[in-house]
């Protein structure tokens, strides 16, 4: 009972019921349609409620089908309320006019079906584009007066995998096999790799570990810190990868020497009230030719280009994922919400995320494995 009145359960359970309501007023006629519409709702609510608010590592075949049914419903229902009040918006605007009388006769009587169909459409291409994913990202990053030995350097990026319910170790092996064929001088990971814990998840990352590496660096997201921040980034640092938190390291290029810079997420604050990224304790006072920062948070930026680096990898938004979170990404990231972008003389690239977080769906963005390469100018 105190769970079910936890303030956040209260006000997605509120959001739940107002969808609810102004869908089965729109698109049902008889108690069966109600109650057929009502499921996919509950099922949206167990999540936040039962394993968010509970439990999250409840195992077995029972709870992954209920998680990813729970995801694909989220991914529907989103459609059908777009399509809904697109629908309702036609509606009004062809009211009055006596020339839109036949469209508006025909959205009130076939409007219902047109949205049923169209959301299955959109969730099914949306499914589809994040399936087939990732694809390579090649984006050029032009430096005035690049030390000639790194002109040309290369660095893979991997944001935002949520291997988990929906993501597993195929899809991650053939992320592997995509970043091995591009062949990276560097490879940075920049956070929320899992959606689980070490002993549920570690088959799934496992094939990650054919990149690992001294040149291999990782720093952790949100939601790695959700699900046990410790435990893995113990686990990461067993399969070879250097861990970055609020530090550094220097790797020598010839005659140029290149930083490569981590900080932690701003959720590490749950266990830690002092915890905070540092960009400052990521760098050293040391000249360095370039100085990379990975943040999880492209929100990290102002302090990032106050503490001296030259570029910074992101992740997080997954650009909207799916319309029109697409739009309200943009609004609040802006203007660091995906892809390449200036914070005074600092280079800034936000990642549309390698994986899916909840629904497996992408709609006016795709998953993307980037291939960032440094170039003189």
């Amino acid at each position: 009972m105190k769970r079910l009145l936890h303030p956040f359960v209260l006000v997605v359970t509120a959001i739940l019921v107002v969808g609810y309501a102004y869908l089965a007023w729109r698109l049902t006629a008889t108690p069966l349609a109600r109650i057929a519409l009502a499921l996919p709702f509950a099922l949206i609510w167990t999540v936040p409620v039962v394993y968010w608010m509970g439990d999250r590592e409840h195992v077995g075949a029972v709870h992954e089908i209920v998680h990813a049914s729970s995801y694909l419903c989220m991914g529907w229902l989103n459609f059908v309320l777009v399509l809904t009040v697109a629908r309702d918006a036609l509606l009004l605007l062809t009211a009055l006019p006596v020339s839109a009388a036949a469209v508006h006769a025909a959205l009130r009587d076939d409007g219902v079906s047109w949205v049923l169909v169209g959301s299955v459409i959109a969730l099914a291409l949306g499914v589809l584009t994040a399936r087939r994913g990732p694809h390579v990202r090649r984006v050029d990053i032009r430096v005035d007066g690049l030390a000639p030995d790194l002109d040309g350097l290369r660095i893979a990026q991997i944001s935002d995998l949520h291997v988990g319910p929906t993501i597993g170790s195929a899809y991650v092996q053939r992320v592997v096999d995509m970043t091995r064929a591009l062949a990276p001088d560097l490879v940075a990971l920049t956070g929320d790799i899992v959606d689980g814990s070490v002993p549920r998840l570690a088959p799934h990352v496992a094939p990650l570990g054919a990149l690992a590496g001294d040149r291999a660096f990782l720093v952790l997201g949100n939601h790695d810190y959700y699900a046990g921040a410790e435990r893995w980034t113990a686990h990461f640092e067993t399969m070879g990868f250097r861990v970055l938190r609020n530090s550094h390291v220097t790797i020598a290029r010839g005659a140029a020497r290149l930083l490569i810079g981590g900080v932690i997420d701003f959720a590490a604050r749950m266990r830690d009230a002092s915890a905070r990224p540092r960009p400052d304790l990521a760098r050293d006072a040391a000249p360095a030719a370039y100085r990379v920062l990975l943040a999880h948070n492209p929100k990290i930026a102002p302090q990032a280009e106050e503490a001296g680096f030259d570029l910074q990898l992101s992740g997080h938004t997954h650009a909207g994922q799916f319309f029109p979170w697409t739009l309200a990404v943009r609004l609040i990231h802006a203007p660091h919400a995906a892809g390449l972008s200036r914070r005074g003389r600092m280079w800034v690239y936000v990642s549309a995320g390698t994986g899916t977080w909840g629904p497996p769906v992408r709609f006016g963005t795709t998953p993307e494995l980037t291939l960032l390469r440094l170039v003189a100018t």
